[in-house]
C-alpha cells in the first residue's frame, strides 16, 4: 500500500460570527443544584427591558458600521419560558434586524421541559432557526440528584419536538452529575448522536461556589471527574458525535474571571478543548497507521490542525512517536486531506 488518504471526521464549521445576548436565571422555573450562571456571566439576575433596549441600540450602531452578519444567540436563561410577550419581543427584534442583512440566523437555549411542538412552530414562524436544549442527561438518577425537574423520557421527547418543528437541534450534555456511573456519559452520548443534532456542547460538571452541589461537595456526598477521566470520556465522545454529524462547539465552560475564582473542585482547565480535540484526533491518526500497516516516512496534515495535532504544549509528542510519527516526518500543507506514505 503506497499511501493512506484520509479526512479529519470533524463536520465542517459553519461560517458567521455568535452575538450572544445573556439571560441568567430568566425564565427559570427554579435552580438546579450545578448552576452557576451568576459566576458565568458576572450577572446574578436580568433586567428583560434594560436587555432589550441594549440589544436594540448595539444592533443599531453594528448596522451604521456596515458590520455582521451574525447569528444572535439568546444563552443563559430558559428562552421558551420567559414571561409573554418577551419570546416575541426578542424574535421580532432579531427579524428586523435580519431583513436589513445584519442578522443570518437566531438560537437560543432553553430547558427540554419548557418545549412542546405547538410553540416551537410558532417560534420557528417567528424567526426562530436553532434550539439547544440543556438536557444535561438522559438518565433518570442523574436528573433527579441534580434538580433538574424532569426524567429523560422528557428530554428525548424534547429533541424529537424540535425536530418536529422543523427547527434545528442542539444538545448539551453535563457529564459527571451526581448519580454518575461507569458508562452513563458514554449512554449518553450514544442517545444524543441517535439524533442527530446540529451541534453538541459538553460541560464537565463543576463544583462551583454557592451552589447545592458544593454543599454535597463539603459533605463528602459528592465527588466531581478528574481532569484525567474528563479528557479521555470526551475524546471517545467526540469521535462518536463527529460520525452523527454532529459539531461539537463548546468542551468546557468558558474561561471567564469570576468563574475561576469559584471553582472549587472539577475537571477545570483553560485549554479544554483543545487538549480534547487533539486526543481524538490522535485516535484518528492510530487507527490509519495501524491500517497502513508499517511505520509511514512521511505524514502530510491540513495546516489548519497544526495547532492541535501534538495537543496542548506538545502533550500528545511521546503518544505519536510511539507511532513512530514523529516531528522530523510531518509535512503542513494548505490542503483538506490527511496522507500517510
Amino acid at each position: 500500500m503506497a499511501c493512506i488518504r484520509f479526512f479529519h471526521p470533524e463536520p465542517p464549521p459553519v461560517s458567521g460570527r455568535v452575538w450572544p445576548v445573556f439571560l441568567p436565571f430568566a425564565g427559570c422555573p427554579y435552580r438546579c443544584a450545578f448552576c452557576a450562571q451568576d459566576k458565568q456571566t458576572g450577572r446574578d439576575h436580568i433586567d428583560l427591558q434594560a436587555v432589550f433596549r441594549e440589544l436594540e441600540r448595539d444592533l443599531e450602531q453594528a448596522m451604521e458600521r456596515g458590520r455582521g452578519p451574525y447569528e444572535v444567540a439568546f444563552y443563559g436563561g430558559t428562552f421558551t419560558a420567559l414571561p409573554s410577550p418577551w419570546p416575541t419581543k426578542f424574535l421580532a427584534l432579531a427579524s428586523r434586524f435580519r431583513a436589513l442583512g445584519l442578522i443570518s440566523r437566531i438560537r437560543c437555549s432553553t430547558r427540554p421541559d419548557c418545549v412542546d411542538v405547538s410553540s416551537l412552530v410558532e417560534f420557528r414562524n417567528q424567526g426562530l432557526d436553532m434550539v439547544e436544549l440543556g438536557i444535561q442527561s438522559f438518565d433518570d438518577s442523574a436528573l433527579c440528584q441534580a434538580s433538574r425537574g424532569y426524567s429523560g423520557d422528557t428530554a428525548s421527547r424534547a429533541c424529537e419536538y424540535v425536530k418536529e418543528a422543523g427547527i434545528a437541534l442542539g444538545i448539551q450534555l453535563l457529564p459527571g452529575l451526581p448519580g454518575d456511573r461507569p458508562g452513563l456519559f458514554a449512554t449518553d452520548v450514544v442517545k444524543t448522536a441517535a439524533f442527530e443534532p446540529e451541534v453538541a456542547r459538553l460541560y464537565p460538571c463543576l463544583v462551583i461556589e454557592g451552589t447545592a452541589l458544593a454543599s454535597l461537595w463539603e459533605q463528602g456526598k459528592y465527588v466531581p471527574w478528574s481532569l484525567s477521566r474528563a479528557k479521555k470520556e470526551l475524546a471517545l465522545a467526540l469521535g462518536v458525535l463527529w460520525d452523527s454529524g454532529t459539531r461539537v462547539i463548546r468542551m468546557g465552560l468558558a474561561p471567564e474571571e469570576t468563574l475561576e475564582k469559584s471553582i472549587l473542585d472539577g475537571p477545570w482547565h483553560p485549554a479544554l478543548g483543545q487538549t480534547v480535540r487533539g486526543m481524538a484526533l490522535l485516535e484518528v491518526v492510530r487507527n490509519h497507521v495501524e491500517r497502513f500497516g508499517r511505520k509511514p516516512k512521511g505524514v502530510q496534515v491540513p495546516r489548519r490542525y497544526q495547532g492541535e495535532l501534538f495537543g496542548h504544549g506538545g502533550e500528545l509528542i511521546e503518544a505519536y512517536e510511539e507511532l513512530g510519527v514523529d516531528k522530523t516526518i510531518i509535512h503542513y500543507v494548505n490542503e483538506k486531506d490527511f496522507i500517510l506514505f
